[in-house]
């Protein structure tokens, strides 16, 4: 488990093939000499085991399903990486619920300043445009936002200084696809709904027709 909060950006420092995926090897400010083999590493918001570490780098594996579901499959030696590790007991919980399971990829819309923040539109498809509310609570790249606006499968988010500052989200332009994970607890209320709707006829959709977003 995840807080969406950011701990490092590091970068990619070499991919090479595994199997049916992709061996990456990452460059991180993080201390990796508090860092187990098997423990969880985010990366761009997709959470992934450590199997090495020495000095700075360590290394994970990216399987079929990841490089299907999420951006690793485009990522290039070089490129930034934001870094979270995961969530221990007894920290301070300052983000919201991320399992680091990424639910699709986005497409930015627009990158614009406003003022001293920054604001993203980001398309998120239909399939997942669902689950995001306006005032709820989404990840794009691994960094815990808060959605402002929603207009069909768009959504607005601003960025303040300090998000802009410790990401690379305020560097994202039009065109560039992120990663996307949805807040878990809408996943699970339609799930509930599945089962209850087969009884009583509510569905998902149905609260949606009737303004609960």
């Amino acid at each position: 488990m995840f807080t969406g909060l950011v701990e490092d950006t590091g970068s990619i420092a070499g991919i090479s093939p595994e199997g049916g995926g992709r061996r990456l090897r990452l460059r991180t400010a993080i201390p990796l000499a508090d860092v187990a083999i098997g423990d969880s590493i985010a990366c761009n918001g997709v959470c992934l085991t450590v199997e090495r570490t020495a000095g700075d780098i360590f290394e994970v594996v990216a399987g079929r399903e990841t490089l299907a579901v999420t951006t690793v499959g485009g990522w290039k030696t070089g490129d930034a990486i934001h870094m979270e590790r995961a969530l221990a007991a007894g920290q301070r919980f300052g983000g919201h619920l991320v399992q680091g399971h990424v639910d699709g990829a986005g497409r930015v819309v627009r990158s614009e300043a406003a003022g001293e923040s920054w604001i993203l539109w980001v398309d998120a498809t239909d399939a997942l445009a669902r689950y995001i509310a306006s005032k709820g609570s989404i990840c794009i790249d691994g960094v815990s936002l808060t959605v402002n606006e929603v207009a069909g499968s768009t959504f607005r988010v601003n960025l303040v200084p300090h998000t802009t500052r410790v990401t690379h989200l305020g560097r994202l332009a039009a065109g560039d696809v992120v990663n996307l994970e949805v807040d878990v607890l809408a996943r699970y209320v339609e799930r509930m709904l599945s089962f209850v709707g087969g009884k009583t006829g509510l569905t998902f959709d149905k609260l949606k027709e009737h303004g609960f977003t």
